[in-house]
């Protein structure tokens, strides 16, 4: 599931190529990856921003600060191509603090009660970032770190491979975890998202990447009207500081029932008390997934007047699906105010809180043991 990195002699090529604040190329084949510099962080270390081509002219761009995808262009039902995630084209907007956009969010993604989980029993605290809960990681998570990174193409396609090493103790997390997040775009217009982990002590992991979707094309619109079928029976209901109750509750019969295509904002005004929780839909659903890890269909978006379509597999048991509730219109991004409900989350993960319910899917990992996930994205229209 994992891509090898790239060779040494093409490393120490992109390496050179950097220093000379050129534009590197990976291929001259219809697909290929370009890599530029994007900035630089108030140390002076240099943040490069990798864009992936296909035959069909998706592009993709990711950073090494937060391995973050910045942009992603896919064409609608017309043949033109317009930007489908929340982003900016310079990295300044993403040092001074924006909510996760692109990002890989972890060591755990979503949120853990009150800051603390018991495991082996020891008790261990983390930061409560999202008072009074910790929330994807911590003051300081994965989505505000520097990777190290490697493009490489391979016969699947263009791709990029990041690494970082987290310090046993950062964040309050034990252990020195390894995380390796690779993307690679596919020449049938996917984009699949591969984890990977190790650790030198126990500790839970729940890694995920945190785009923004608005598949109107360069956020012309909120996404209300877009049609979403999300492939769950159950949902985790949750307090109202959004810890889940431990509960796995039916959908039948209540605004989270997302089995058909429904638009997001048919219901989300509804009188429900979790509508009200979330101030719309920030809940984690249960997918309907026949053995453990296995590939599975996720969710479905869709949007009416562009013709786009996301469809989301993945080997997780649970999805986020966030409504952009707190985007209040203090942003901007290429030309463009970013609203209240102005974009979506579709975050394939374990369910939040997990180290605190031991009726959910475990999220511990153990020295010796090796995390795997995969989430595949694929673009189309009708």
């Amino acid at each position: 599931m994992r891509m090898m990195f790239a060779g040494l002699l093409a490393a120490a090529l992109s390496l050179a190529a950097c220093n000379q604040a050129a534009t590197t190329t990976a291929s001259t084949s219809a697909s290929h990856v370009q890599q530029a510099v994007f900035g630089r962080t108030p140390d002076g270390r240099e943040i490069d921003v990798f864009t992936l081509t296909n035959a069909h002219g998706v592009e993709v761009k990711l950073m090494n600060y937060g391995a973050a995808i910045t942009s992603l262009k896919t064409p609608d039902r017309e043949g033109h191509f317009g930007q489908i995630v929340l982003g900016f084209d310079t990295l300044d907007p993403y040092l001074a603090g924006v909510p996760y956009f692109g990002a890989v969010v972890g060591r755990y993604g979503n949120r853990i009660a009150r800051g603390h989980f018991t495991l082996d029993g020891h008790t261990y605290t983390l930061a409560t970032n999202n008072a009074p809960n910790h929330l994807h990681g911590g003051d300081r998570g994965f989505d505000k770190r520097v990777w190290d990174a490697r493009s490489f193409e391979d016969e699947k396609g263009p791709g990029v491979a990041f690494t970082y090493v987290s310090a046993d103790g950062e964040e309050g997390y034990p252990g020195q975890l390894t995380a390796r997040v690779t993307y690679q775009l596919g020449a049938d217009d996917t984009l699949t998202i591969s984890y990977e982990a190790t650790t030198t002590k126990p500790t839970p992991v729940n890694l995920t990447n945190h785009a923004y979707f608005n598949l109107s094309g360069d956020a012309q619109r909120d996404i209300l009207g877009e049609q979403l079928t999300i492939n769950a029976d159950r949902f985790t209901p949750v307090d109202d500081t959004l810890i889940p109750t431990g509960e796995l509750k039916a959908v039948a019969n209540t605004p989270f029932d997302f089995r058909q295509p429904t638009a997001i904002g048919a219901r989300i005004e509804a009188d429900d008390a979790q509508l009200k929780a979330g101030h719309g839909y920030d809940h984690n659903w249960v997918l309907n997934q026949a053995q453990p890890a296995q590939m599975t269909d996720a969710a479905e978006l869709y949007d009416p007047q562009s013709g786009r379509v996301l469809q989301i597999r993945t080997t997780e048991p649970g999805i986020q699906f966030y409504s952009g509730n707190f985007l209040d219109g203090s942003l901007n991004g290429r030309g463009v105010t970013f609203a209240h409900r102005w974009a979506l989350c579709l975050e394939t993960q374990h369910f939040p809180d997990s180290p605190n319910h031991p009726n959910f899917p475990s999220t511990i990992l153990r020295p010796g043991e090796t995390y795997r996930s995969q989430t595949v994205l694929t673009f189309s229209t009708h």
